[in-house]
């Protein structure tokens, strides 16, 4: 059985997805469908120079969205193949989620850009700057990062798990005061590193609860088909096939973690030997290996890779 992982932030990079938009028409169109989509030159930002203009959150999640479509219509168009015959199950990391649902024909393209927009635009706006903080915590296991995030939090700010990625990292999110009294306790209880992250908002987290409501509105307005193929939900770590729910879901991953780890380790006991992370970057593919010795994973984002993806179908 094979799963198409699909990425979160991080993955960014400029110029990604460049030679597949070059090489082929699916993929252009897919790019020119976006911009059209969010009235904006989006393309210009991913292909262009400017590192910060692509790392801002409104750019950054459309713009990973963009290419997994791409480098998705692409493999679609090669293969001759349709997401149903393609694989068994999709899952994304975060707002990976939004290019799985719409691999899996829940919501069109441009639907999904245009729902990421109003995503990343309420999590930019959530917090006042410098309120938030997130930070990795490597070398514990999940139960021991529960328990460093309850000793730093108080009754008023308070910081939780914000990812589960693999087996001994960790990531975690809130209150700036908390995480930074987390980064002491985490050391003290056997922590190999305890790094805050440059990161301006506070993602996956309670404090996240006016974009919950905004993105709540915004999915409320939006009609969804249910899963052509099985999707892992980040918020139950399980397979979600009711479009209603799948919505709820998605609006409470804003203040809930992501259990990419835990979704890693269902799709494995479901069969899952082979998945295939669809966008730019690795990083998914790295976390998998740390999960499970039972599955490989392969990154497929570009031209040369997309051709060596289709000689295994």
């Amino acid at each position: 059985m094979r799963a198409f992982l699909f990425p979160g932030q991080g993955s960014q990079k400029l110029k990604m997805g460049l030679d597949l938009y070059q090489t082929y028409t699916e993929a252009k169109e897919v790019f020119e469908e976006i911009d059209s989509a969010l009235s904006q030159n989006l393309s210009s930002v991913i292909f262009g120079d400017d590192a910060e203009a692509l790392n801002k959150t409104e750019n950054t999640q459309p713009a990973l969205f963009a290419v997994s479509m791409a480098t998705l219509k692409v493999i679609e168009s090669q293969s001759g193949k349709k997401i149903t015959e393609l694989c068994d199950m999709v899952a994304g990391h975060s707002l990976g989620e939004y290019s799985a649902l719409c691999a899996a024909e829940v919501m069109p393209i441009s639907v999904g850009a245009r729902l990421l927009k109003v995503r990343a635009k309420a999590m930019a706006e959530a917090v006042p700057a410098g309120t938030g903080a997130m930070m990795a915590i490597i070398g514990l296991d999940i139960e021991k990062v529960r328990e460093v995030c309850e000793k730093a939090s108080t009754d008023t700010e308070k910081c939780s798990v914000a990812n589960d990625n693999c087996p001994g990292q960790i990531v975690i999110s809130g209150y700036k005061s908390a995480i930074e009294k987390a980064e002491g306790i985490a050391k003290e209880m056997g922590a190999k590193r305890a790094l805050i992250l440059p990161v301006s908002v506070p993602a996956h987290c309670p404090l996240m609860m006016p974009a919950k409501e905004i993105v709540e509105g915004a999915l409320s307005e939006i009609s969804f088909k249910n899963p052509v193929v099985s999707f892992v939900s980040n918020r139950t770590a399980v397979i979600e096939s009711e479009a209603k729910d799948i919505k709820e879901h998605l609006a409470l991953q804003m203040i809930n973690g992501v259990r990419f780890r835990e979704s890693v380790d269902f799709m494995v006991s479901k069969g899952v030997e082979s998945f295939t992370e669809i966008g730019s970057g690795n990083v998914l593919s790295g976390l998998v290996k740390r999960c499970t010795d039972k599955a490989v994973s392969t990154p497929v984002g570009s031209v040369e890779s997309v051709a060596e993806f289709l000689k295994t179908l």
